[in-house]
């Protein structure tokens, strides 16, 4: 029997993948008390979300479980009928995933797809109740127009609101239990921050518990009262969120701390009075959609910008969702076509009369993109990838070429028969490092990587930030860094430029702009991630920016939290 103060009972756990024989989760065991929050963490590959759901039953076909058992209420998961689970599921335990747009269904309105567990779970409600308590969760989550999201569908809202129509159609039906898969990990700072305290919120005013799986150590830190530690398929520690923080015993656990990024001393950048890359009065604005008998306005994505690198120097972009700094990035590549404005390189526009000098900036000028898989044909060899950037290198012969692939992969730590390899044969890290091989290979003189690291676990994001920042001091090329990673642009940037809404509001040295901030909105996106202050054990403890910043929602004071949350509606109270 289980105790009443255990909501799910995880005990020797083990899940193999049947064809191959492997064990992907190894005999684990854990506990859930109501009203809890248990982080799981680890690296891809880790088992952390095979296991969290094995708890739904949600294993992939491929794998089976060949051992243990899984409690929850005192039922019997593993050998649970079809039609109980599935009145278990969504009821009693829901599901937050990754990426909404996967788990939302695009052909069905918000509406439908929000009163459909009410449907299959509350058949006391009418159609007006359903409605209502509809209504009423779109305005708890933060939707604007609650009336007006009923009939629209989930290609029409941002990744942050679609995550919160995802969390509000779990939390309709008010599980005991929520596990939540990485559910931030493609938002930006201030959006991840949010949904989570909209999460966190919600779950407190329901007293549901919440498993949550990531591998962001700082947003573990923030929310969770308990945390677990796991590789390859094993839990190697355990225990509460701060003591296993700041004091942590495994080799494993001290690995992945040390993994996280950490602000290095500024480093001298010798300021040119000729910039490698200006952009002057940059405009990108895109024509109106057209339609039947109405023609939509036209959108401007960047209004007037103006920025210069140098030589060497390594300038982050920074920005919420929408801000621009994808597009700004990609039209200084000449990926777009700007609206209007300037580009220089080396003191002359890149679109002048002379197109010489346009070869010249593309032979100059390279990218990495955030998914190197989407960016690799998967019909061509490692080593033919990269020499592909070299065809068009004047006067270079063909042993020259192959040499100086060689050259590159060594570099990159790919030497041996990794040029014999398909994309589909290496790690996320490895094609990552691929992707860069192909960008420096030529030598060039700037470099502009668009979320270079957002795909990647702890370890493999740290690996591939030092290695970058290597090839950066050892060739010398100067560097556009966009990411919405604050902890990563602290680590690399010599200089910052924060947007919003197609503008920029702030620029300056790396420590001017995270220490003194002076744009309301860099503030915001500072405060938004807390950092991870080293301990003397090998740990971390969360370190907040400003002196004004509250304490983490897991240390404030319970009833002072119930106190100020927001009370629930009239029709909530009278379903419970």
């Amino acid at each position: 029997m289980m105790a009443n103060d255990t909501l799910l009972a995880v005990e020797g756990l083990t899940l193999e993948v049947a064809r191959a024989g492997m064990q992907v989760v190894k005999g684990i065991s854990f506990t859930v008390a109501p009203g809890e929050l248990l982080g799981i963490v680890g690296e891809s590959g880790s088992g952390k979300t095979m296991a969290a759901r094995a708890a739904m039953r949600l294993e992939p076909p491929a794998v089976r479980r060949v051992g243990g058992s899984i409690r929850f209420e005192a039922h019997e998961i593993t050998s649970m009928p079809p039609a109980e689970l599935r009145r278990l599921r969504g009821a009693r335990i829901g599901m937050v995933f990754q990426e909404p747009m996967t788990s939302l269904n695009p052909s069905m309105t918000v509406g439908r797809q929000l009163e459909e567990g009410l449907v299959l779970h509350r058949r006391d409600l009418s159609a007006d109740a359903r409605r209502r308590l509809v209504l009423d969760m779109l305005d708890r989550v933060g939707i604007a127009e609650p009336v007006a999201a009923l009939s629209a569908y989930p290609h029409q809202f941002s990744g942050g609101m679609r995550q919160r129509i995802m969390l509000a159609s779990v939390m309709l039906l008010r599980p005991a239990l929520l596990i939540a898969d990485e559910p931030t990990t493609a938002l930006d700072a201030v959006i991840q921050r949010e949904v989570l305290e909209l999460m966190v919120d919600l779950t407190r005013d329901n007293g549901t518990a919440v498993l949550m799986i990531s591998h962001d150590l700082s947003m573990v830190a923030r929310y969770t009262d308990r945390v677990i530690v796991m590789q390859e398929g094993a839990i190697v520690e355990e225990g509460p969120t701060r003591d296993l923080l700041q004091h942590p015993r495994h080799p494993y656990t001290r690995k992945l701390l040390a993994a996280m990024p950490r602000r290095g001393p500024a480093r001298d950048v010798n300021r040119a009075s000729v910039p490698i890359v200006e952009v002057r009065d940059l405009v990108v604005q895109y024509s109106g959609r057209q339609g039947f008998l109405r023609r939509s306005a036209p959108k401007r994505a960047l209004h007037g910008i103006r920025l210069h690198i140098d030589p060497g120097e390594v300038v982050a972009l920074v920005g919420g969702s929408g801000s621009g700094k994808t597009t700004l990035g990609r039209a200084i590549a000449g990926m777009i076509q700007p609206s209007g404005g300037d580009i220089l390189f080396s003191g002359r526009p890149i679109d002048g009369p002379r197109r010489g000098h346009w070869a010249d900036y593309r032979l100059n000028c390279q990218m990495v993109f955030q998914d190197p898989y989407s960016s690799l044909d998967p019909r061509m060899k490692t080593g033919a990838l990269v020499r592909e950037a070299l065809r068009l290198v004047p006067g270079m012969s063909g042993p020259e070429r192959r040499a100086r692939v060689a050259e590159v992969l060594d570099e990159v730590g790919l030497g041996g028969d990794f040029a014999e390899r398909y994309p589909h044969e290496l790690s996320g890290g490895q094609r990552q490092r691929v992707a860069i091989a192909r960008a420096i290979v030529r030598r060039p003189a700037f470099v502009i990587a668009d979320e270079p690291v957002s795909a990647l676990d702890t370890t493999v994001r740290a690996q591939v930030l030092d290695l970058f920042a290597k090839l950066q001091q050892r060739h010398g090329f100067a560097c556009l860094f966009i990411s919405h990673d604050l902890g990563v642009v602290e680590q690399v940037a010599d200089r910052v430029v924060v947007m919003q809404h197609g503008s920029i509001v702030e620029e300056g040295d790396r420590d001017a702009v995270f220490d003194a901030p002076r744009h309301a909105y860099t503030r915001q996106l500072l405060s938004a991630v807390p950092a991870l202050e080293a301990t003397p054990d090998g740990g971390v403890r969360l370190k907040w920016r400003f002196a004004d910043e509250p304490l983490t929602i897991r240390e404030t004071d319970r009833a002072e939290a119930e106190r100020s949350a927001r009370p629930r509606s009239e029709l909530e109270a009278g379903l419970g």
